[in-house]
């Protein structure tokens, strides 16, 4: 690496500047653990699985209001290993939004100091795969709160159920559909639909399915889901 490499890589973002020596330090215990093992089997593998609601739908300027977050360990659900923060928020969403997760004003104002918040959900994930179902609003809208109060790019694998369910199920529903019908299929209750950690919990019900089918017919890691969602995506880019 060159000299003017160390220079800029060494220099902190205006966001990590900002922070107080104990967040400075937690974000680096952070970046220093080890990435994952995506070749390890499923059934030896921690996943994240993720939700979030956010103040509207637009990711390039709605905010992020609360993170949900399950781990799925082994193939077995926690229900003691789970995530939830709802962000502090300076602006207050519309009622039209509040109606649709029920985070109100009083909880919004109340809620973690953003970077406190965000440096929490990192020391939950560690730099486990993270799951979630149609994923881009998700990933997008919680790379940008990192980037904005911490300064950092994620750079985590993302899984992307709607992609990996319907090649594992194709007898069934072979297509993007709603998580609702892949849960009605299932036969699985969302106790609080638009509930981050209720959304969350559902759709790691979800990912025991795909684990299970996967194991079954040689996707047997989270590098073959990765790999499974690379294909279905180029295969309706370019089919």
């Amino acid at each position: 690496m060159s000299w003017l490499s160390r220079l800029f890589s060494s220099r902190k973002s205006a966001a990590q500047l900002d922070l107080a020596e104990a967040q400075q330090q937690a974000l680096a215990a952070w970046r220093a653990l080890p990435a994952p093992d995506l070749t390890r089997p499923h059934y030896q593998t921690r996943y994240i699985v993720v939700d979030v609601e956010s103040s509207g739908l637009d990711m390039n300027h709605d905010r992020l209001i609360s993170i949900g977050a399950v781990a799925v360990v082994n193939g077995v659900i926690d229900f003691q290993d789970v995530f939830e923060t709802i962000l502090r928020q300076d602006e207050v969403s519309t009622t039209d939004n509040i109606l649709i997760h029920g985070i109100g004003g009083s909880a919004q104002r109340a809620g973690i100091d953003p970077p406190d918040a965000l440096l929490a959900f990192l020391n939950y994930c560690a730099k486990a795969p993270l799951v979630a179902y149609h994923s881009v609003f998700d990933q997008t809208m919680i790379e940008r709160a990192l980037q904005r109060y911490l300064g950092v790019a994620l750079q985590a694998t993302w899984i992307d159920l709607a992609w990996v369910m319907p090649d594992l199920f194709r007898e069934r529903i072979d297509a993007q559909v709603a998580l609702d019908n892949w849960l009605e299929l299932f036969g699985i209750e969302n106790i609080q639909r638009h509930n981050a950690v209720s959304d969350a919990l559902a759709t790691a019900m979800l990912l025991q399915a795909a684990i299970a089918r996967g194991a079954g017919r040689g996707a047997k890691t989270p590098a073959s889901f990765v790999d499974t969602e690379k294909s279905r995506r180029w295969m309706r880019r370019y089919g």
